[in-house]
């Protein structure tokens, strides 16, 4: 791992990833502008029928989009989600998810990312959009 990812997924742990990503067990192992990567465990985030929930591969996605555009923003910004897509294509039954989160566009007042999410033998699972809305902090 390089020092700058290094220092990214820092940034990752200090900043916190919210309650929802913890609980799921969401861990970032590459971070930067150009590329975030994360994995999620299939157990503990099945519906009833031992699938992963599809909710479970939008908080992945939501949580790597999201991330990546704050991280984008810099300091004093707050990137906040405003829009949402997800195609899920392959169902995950064991093991872990992995999202690769990639810009697709990287503006002054608007980010959109794409998440692809792929299962232990490198199949994609799910795919997501996001866009977020780059804000000044509140109270600034």
């Amino acid at each position: 791992m390089s020092d700058e990812t290094t220092d990214r997924i820092d940034w990752v742990q200090a900043r916190g990833m919210g309650a929802l990503a913890e609980k799921m067990g969401i861990e970032f192992t590459e971070f930067s502008v150009e590329r975030a990567v994360a994995r999620m465990p299939v157990e503990g985030n099945t519906q009833p029928a031992m699938l992963l929930h599809g909710g479970a591969y939008v908080v992945l996605g939501e949580s790597l989009g999201s991330m990546a555009a704050n991280l984008f923003a810099g300091e004093g910004k707050l990137a906040v989600g405003i829009e949402i897509n997800a195609t899920h294509t392959r169902s995950a039954t064991s093991g872990w998810v992995t999202g690769v989160c990639t810009p697709i566009h990287l503006g002054r007042t608007l980010t959109t990312h794409e998440i692809a999410i792929t299962d232990d033998q490198g199949r994609r699972c799910s795919t997501i959009r996001i866009t977020n809305l780059i804000r000044e902090l509140p109270g600034r």
